[in-house]
């Protein structure tokens, strides 16, 4: 079942970028195993694509996108639609913050 995940949130980030034009963005994913998780108090089970945002080359920006296990149902294309927004929706908050509200 792993493999699985792997495989398609391999195909949601491969999706994503070629979708996404801005060369400030970098994407990983991750599946944090069950060691992980008891480790950490804050931890969560749910997979994660987590996005690194540098707006203006100036510092860097992260956000973990939880892919919960409901989602695992849908297309690679669903949940990339889906991260899209997501992503969007962060670079919009920050460049808000960094160029003032328009």
């Amino acid at each position: 079942m792993e493999q699985e995940l792997l495989g398609k949130l391999k195909d949601v980030v491969e999706i994503v970028e070629k979708n996404l034009t801005n060369p400030d963005i970098e994407l990983g994913y991750s599946i944090p195993d069950d060691t992980e998780t008891k480790k950490s108090r804050n931890a969560s089970s749910d997979a994660y694509i987590e996005l690194t945002y540098i707006p203006n080359g100036t510092h860097t920006m992260k956000q973990k996108i939880p892919i919960k296990e409901i989602y695992f149902k849908k297309t690679p294309q669903d949940i990339a639609n889906l991260v899209t927004f997501y992503i969007e929706q962060f670079i919009e908050q920050i460049d808000s913050v960094e160029n003032g509200a328009q």
